[in-house]
């Protein structure tokens, strides 16, 4: 059974992994006949009230937070390694574009999570597949272009996004929610979910389609 990593960067779309696209991913892997194995840094973040729409004065952990949506069942991603996986999946969500690296606030000159860009780092030496979905590619655009590779990678249509990702090295490909990107030379593949999709159904499409087509390649 492939056992395919889900890094998930806190519980909600404002401050942390997106629940639809995760919970998706995750059901994904499980029809696919994969096992899922998620995971999440140790780190501490800052929380968006959902119902307002604006911070809440508090800081949360992403680690437990994201327990919430593997209803418990998580490890700390410094305790990951690639050797011990086939494939690593990030849902995504404002999370990993705030929690997972500072993209949010810094684009182009983001940085990156040690133990998230050491998990990834692996994962390209090992040839072995990474898949990214909604505005979770910006981070990985980063990850890999520092290495100078150069991917095709998605985040649908957007095109401040777009560009920016084709400013840091990689190369934005237009993408349809209910579709994916696929670059086989360096086995990464990326899906638009919630920067396009307006409701679970579709979005389902294309990361099911994501899924299937990481699980193939490993």
């Amino acid at each position: 059974m492939k056992k395919i990593a889900v890094c998930l960067s806190g519980c909600g779309v404002f401050d942390g992994a997106e629940v639809h696209e995760s919970v998706l991913t995750l059901l994904a892997i499980d029809e696919a006949g994969a096992k899922a194995i998620c995971c999440a840094p140790d780190i501490d973040f800052s929380v968006i009230d959902h119902l307002q729409k604006k911070p809440s004065g508090e800081t949360r952990n992403v680690l437990a937070e994201s327990a919430r949506i593997a209803r418990g069942e998580i490890v700390d991603l410094r305790t990951v390694r690639a050797a011990d996986v086939d494939a690593l999946v990030f849902p995504g969500g404002f999370g990993a574009a705030k929690n997972l690296c500072d993209f949010a606030d810094k684009g182009a000159a983001c940085t990156v999570n040690h133990e998230v860009e050491r998990v990834a780092g692996e994962m390209l030496a090992a040839r072995k597949p990474i898949g990214a979905i909604c505005i979770a590619p910006a981070m990985l655009a980063r990850i890999v272009c520092k290495k100078d590779l150069h991917p095709k990678l998605t985040i649908g249509s957007d095109e401040a996004t777009a560009g920016v990702i084709n400013q840091m090295g990689a190369q934005h490909c237009p993408c349809a929610v209910t579709d994916m990107v696929v670059d086989e030379k360096h086995k990464i593949v990326t899906t638009p979910a919630y920067m396009l999709g307006r409701g679970p159904a579709e979005v389902y499409q294309g990361i099911r389609k994501l899924v299937n087509q990481v699980i193939a390649l490993a």
